[in-house]
């Protein structure tokens, strides 16, 4: 198949919003960006054998590949709007795209984003998506602006995809039914963008947690120039994660990647707002700990050896 079939076969959608002037087909696309909105855009590679297994299913590569964009403007409290795709292929394999363009599309629709442009070409397989997205202006939530006394809270439960590679890469056992259960949250991320709009109200502070939670809090302490400390009986872990032994599941849920849950620093008189968001939207919010003066330090009360600070793709 000809690069230009490629991409008008695969990747170029229709009907194309309103708000876009120019999509697929020219050197670039045209946008319209409403007055009282600002513009917010992120961008993620994914690897083969790097972000995800050799062996991953084409619809969870294309699925995830979009999910964990949509998980950064999750944590800048960002409406999606549109997105390109650079896609790099090692041959064309008509069955491979047809299910990664199915997985794609399948969260796209559910978001509502569209795909203006990108690129194809010739190499090892990987996927870069830039996703961009709207606020309205001085809105958007930022790594910065936690407080002494506020509250740490996370989104769904920590660990299980890391715990999912590790079961593919036979550093874990679990059983059958829990093993495809993490392998599932692995593959799947859920980007929470609607959890995201909301907290723009509330949260002092906010980001996504994709390189392990102490990693990523590290990183959201440095930037609000504060420390915090951490409640080891509050952190989430899935029934799953439950059956190993509390060591082996807070190592994970501590250090291990791919959660793609929010992580955010809430005053604590907004914890009812909090409380009633979480009983109307049926979504798991955890109280994990709190903001502490001790500059960048994360503190545990739990006797772990260490607590190493996530992934490092350059260790």
């Amino acid at each position: 198949m000809h690069e230009f079939d490629l991409i008008k076969h695969y990747f170029t959608w229709t009907p194309v919003p309103s708000e876009v002037r120019l999509s697929v087909g020219d050197d670039a696309a045209i946008l319209q960006i409403p007055p009282h909105e600002e513009f917010i855009i992120s961008v993620d590679t994914l690897v083969e054998g790097v972000h995800f297994p050799v062996a991953t299913p084409a619809h969870a590569v294309g699925y995830k590949a979009l999910a964990v964009n949509l998980s950064d403007l999750a944590a800048m409290g960002a409406h999606p709007r549109w997105f390109t795709l650079a896609l790099t292929l090692p041959a064309v394999n008509q069955t491979w795209l047809e299910e990664f363009t199915r997985g794609l599309r399948e969260l796209a629709t559910e978001h509502q984003i569209f795909l203006i442009g990108g690129d194809t070409t010739r190499g090892p397989l990987s996927i870069t998506i830039q996703v961009m997205g709207t606020a309205p202006k001085y809105q958007a939530l930022l790594r910065q602006g936690a407080q002494v006394g506020d509250l740490i809270l996370v989104s769904g439960n920590l660990g299980d995809a890391a715990a999912g590679l590790a079961v593919i890469q036979q550093r874990l056992n679990l059983a059958h039914e829990e093993a495809t259960d993490c392998i599932q949250r692995l593959n799947y991320p859920s980007p929470r963008v609607e959890l995201g709009c909301w907290l723009r109200d509330y949260a002092t502070s906010c980001m996504d947690v994709s390189d392990g939670l102490v990693a990523d809090l590290k990183h959201l302490l440095k930037r609000s120039q504060v420390g915090a400390k951490l409640y080891h009986q509050n952190i989430p872990l899935s029934g799953a994660l439950h059956k190993l032994n509390l060591s082996t599941a807070l190592g994970l849920a501590l250090t291990g990647g791919d959660d793609y849950e929010l992580l955010f620093t809430l005053p604590q008189q907004h914890l009812e707002q909090l409380k009633q968001y979480q009983l109307v939207n049926q979504i798991k919010l955890s109280v994990i700990g709190e903001i502490t003066q001790q500059i960048e330090q994360v503190s545990l009360d739990y006797p772990l050896v260490n607590l190493p600070d996530g992934y490092n793709h350059f260790q």
